[in-house]
């Protein structure tokens, strides 16, 4: 049986190995799944809500242990993997409330009584990234729980360590045992037979828009449904009238966090022109201050990239043409290091359209309004977003013009629980989070009673 070996980023430094799940084993639990799901949907809506809040708890005994798995296997500074771990937390916690809140209707029609239902799908295939391995995965099987189906979640080849974990805890919290289900393994095994699999009904991706569309076009084929969230190259728009102090000084943590790979990184930044080189002499200190070191040091901001094959990805955008403007410090020694970078270049540059998926920033200049909005605009994706101005109409105007699917206004905020998430365009389609995710893994059922008569 084929296997991955893990490394810590940080240290490169071997710190596991783990089997990979292979076709037959995938046919087995999704069968199995398919067994435990009817005993769940059937129970009681207030005894599955009661059963998340109890997976809850038990995550929350085990947020430390869940953050120290993430910082080794993926490089996540302990204070950002702390915080993901309380999410997965809250995550549950919030979708416990779903299963008493998936309320029908009543039409009124002619002769009868009709209603409707929200019938869980069945088994769903939940596959995440290796970016943020907890909080994604838990977008994805908290609702889908909530809701009365099975979940088989495939992690990431490179990150699926705090995945595994959860899955056991899942079953100390005592919920139904093949219900929640953790697969690792290959996409193109686990993930493809999720894909195709008769009894998967549905299908949750993120990852790259090339392989997320392979997916959404495997589903299409079998009229399965699929909920995508892909690439982004999100666009920090700052205009002359901001509070350009608290833009610059906040504008690194917007993409340099996670070392920027995060489908949300404000990894353009558009500035009016007119106070270009003004913005740029506040940015340039505060991306030297960012502290990028030991993943386990509580005043670390930045860690490594994930793999020395990603970090070869990252520096494969820089040439002798590219025209850096300055970066920051990172480590020498082992470890996947690469320094923030800003950038500055032109429209339609490679490091100006292309997602990098790292801690590289580029800076474009822009005349106007209109201008912002038609640049913002000009990428393929549109993921998310932020907009700095003291207008309070032209944050409206821009925040409607531009083509993303989450946008903030004076503030990097891009994912909160009880909110929508997700993209336009190549960014993805549908949405995950807010209060009706938990719909998105339902289907809607109407039943006509005829009363007769009343005539």
């Amino acid at each position: 049986m084929s296997s991955t070996t893990l490394i810590d980023p940080a240290t490169e430094q071997v710190i596991g190995e783990v089997e990979h799940t292979s076709l037959e084993e995938v046919d087995a639990a999704v069968e199995r799944a398919r067994l435990a799901q009817r005993g769940w949907a059937a129970l009681a809506p207030a005894d599955r809500a009661q059963a998340l809040r109890r997976f809850a708890e038990v995550v929350n005994a085990h947020v430390e242990e869940l953050a120290q798995l993430e910082v080794r296997n993926s490089g996540h500074p302990i204070s950002s993997a702390r915080w993901e771990a309380g999410h997965v937390r809250d995550v549950l916690n919030y979708y416990a409330g779903a299963p008493e809140r998936l309320i029908g209707q009543q039409i009124p029609v002619a002769g009868g009584l009709d209603v409707t239902f929200h019938e869980p799908i069945g088994v769903v295939g939940v596959i995440v990234p290796w970016n943020f391995p907890m909080t994604i995965a838990s977008w994805g099987f908290a609702p889908a729980l909530a809701a009365g189906n099975a979940v088989l979640l495939k992690p990431a080849d490179w990150t699926p360590l705090t995945a595994i974990r959860l899955g056991e805890l899942a079953l100390e919290s005592g919920l139904p045992e093949h219900l929640f289900q953790v697969l690792p393994g290959r996409g193109s095994v686990v993930g493809e037979r999720f894909v195709t699999h008769p009894h998967v009904g549905k299908v949750v991706f993120t990852g790259s828009t090339e392989v997320g569309a392979r997916v959404a076009a495997g589903c299409a084929e079998r009229l399965k449904p699929s909920t995508l969230e892909l690439g982004g190259k999100s666009a920090n728009i700052v205009f002359a009238d901001a509070d350009l102090e608290r833009a610059a000084a906040t504008a690194p943590g917007s993409v340099f966090d996670n070392a920027g790979q995060d489908c949300c990184a404000r990894s353009r930044l558009l500035i009016e022109r007119r106070v270009l080189d003004r913005f740029l002499e506040l940015l340039e200190p505060a991306v030297k201050a960012f502290r990028v070191g030991a993943p386990g040091d509580a005043d670390t901001e930045m860690g490594p990239l994930v793999s020395a094959a990603h970090r070869d990805a990252v520096a494969s955008f820089f040439d002798d043409t590219v025209d850096i403007a300055f970066r920051g410090s990172a480590p020498d020694g082992p470890g996947f290091w690469f320094a923030p970078t800003v950038v500055l270049a032109n429209r339609g540059d490679r490091l100006a359209t292309d997602e990098v998926f790292g801690p590289v920033v580029t800076v474009l200049p822009f005349d106007d309004e209109a201008d912002a909005i038609a640049l913002a605009n000009s990428s393929i994706y549109g993921l998310s977003g932020s907009i700095w101005t003291n207008d309070l109409g032209r944050g409206i105007r821009v925040a409607r013009g531009v083509e993303s699917g989450t946008i903030s206004v004076n503030s990097h905020s891009s994912v909160r629980y009880t909110t929508p998430f997700g993209g336009m365009k190549a960014s993805g389609l549908g949405r995950e989070l807010g209060p009706d995710a938990a719909l998105a893994f339902t289907e809607t059922k109407n039943v006509f009673f005829y009363t007769g008569s009343t005539s």
